[in-house]
């Protein structure tokens, strides 16, 4: 399996959509694309996606379904099409108080991640997508070269600038983030480090991750965070995977990497705990529940079985 193939199956990757902006329109016909029966609207709040509260599914909004509520303050954002619908996101944290209201009332807020790992792949991805746009949506009030309001441009994800002197346009901005799971085998067999932070749910193990800073690859990356939180260090660093990471606007890229040594000084203002666990004691730790691992949709879990259920790491 290629690193395409494999970056796939990683929840929120995938998506099939045609994402090219449309060229630049009027009012009118930008009112138009809105209310075309082709229109489907993705309603977001912070990390909740509205929900059929009846049906337990999202709820993907055609116009007509927006009833009274008042299309003149959507703020839609064009996310793109897949040949069949066109696909916006609506970000309600933007809105007046009465669209909100109205919006609101049209079905269930869910966390997205309740549900992501079994929704189908496609519209996990799709609402991965409008999760990831409202989020920046909800970052990029203001111009950042003039202070002055932005508004969102029709026919793409982007933001104007307000003042006509000015006019920048900026778009959605992901954070790259290195994730690696460090394994090392020695007499006793293969063993792997995982760490965890004092926010998570008891017991909750995870690959290392971290930020990529300016001026350094993600390879540095790796060997600096590693090494930063966990005093370990590393090398044969190979490139697993990657996943968009909708809740913090982040493209986390994976790895896999040998350590060439075990000792462990745990950087407090990162980690709570830091430890080696060997293959042959996993069933048990996960049996006792002395040990829990990352939920199924993160890129985290399929680092972590890629190794421990013995495969080639780092080759296709």
């Amino acid at each position: 399996m290629d690193h395409y193939s494999r970056s796939a199956l990683n929840t929120f990757a995938g998506l099939v959509l045609n994402r090219k902006p449309l060229a630049p329109l009027d009012a009118p016909d930008w009112e138009k694309s809105l209310t075309s029966k082709h229109a489907v609207f993705v309603v977001v709040r912070g990390d909740e996606i509205l929900f059929d509260g009846t049906r337990l599914e999202p709820l993907l909004l055609a116009p007509p379904m927006l009833g009274a509520c008042d299309r003149a303050h959507l703020q839609a954002m064009l996310l793109g099409d897949d040949g069949s619908r066109r696909y916006f996101a609506i970000n309600i944290e933007r809105l007046p108080a009465g669209t909100v209201q109205c919006l609101s009332s049209l079905g269930t807020f869910v966390p997205l991640r309740r549900h992501a790992a079994v929704l189908p792949r496609q519209m996990a991805a799709l609402l991965g997508y409008a999760r990831a746009v409202a989020g920046w949506h909800s970052l990029a009030r203001y111009c950042g070269l003039c202070g002055h309001p932005t508004m969102p441009r029709p026919g793409s994800p982007a933001q104007t600038c307000t003042n006509p002197a000015c006019g920048a346009v900026h778009f959605p901005r992901v954070n790259p983030a290195m994730i690696v799971l460090v394994h090392h085998r020695d007499s006793q067999g293969d063993r792997c480090l995982l760490g965890r932070q004092s926010l998570w749910q008891p017991r909750v193990y995870s690959a290392l991750s971290g930020y990529v800073e300016p001026g350094e690859s993600v390879e540095d990356a790796v060997l600096r965070e590693v090494m930063e939180e966990t005093g370990v260090t590393v090398r044969d660093i190979h490139y697993f995977s990657s996943q968009p990471w909708p809740f913090s606007g982040s493209l986390m890229l994976g790895f896999h990497a040998r350590a060439t040594s075990t000792k462990i000084h745990i950087d407090e203002d990162e980690l709570e705990d830091a430890r080696w666990f060997a293959r042959h004691e996993i069933p048990a730790l996960l049996d006792s529940g002395e040990l829990a691992l990352p939920s199924a949709e993160t890129i985290a879990r399929h680092l972590f079985d890629a190794w421990y259920l013995g495969g080639e790491i780092g080759r296709d």
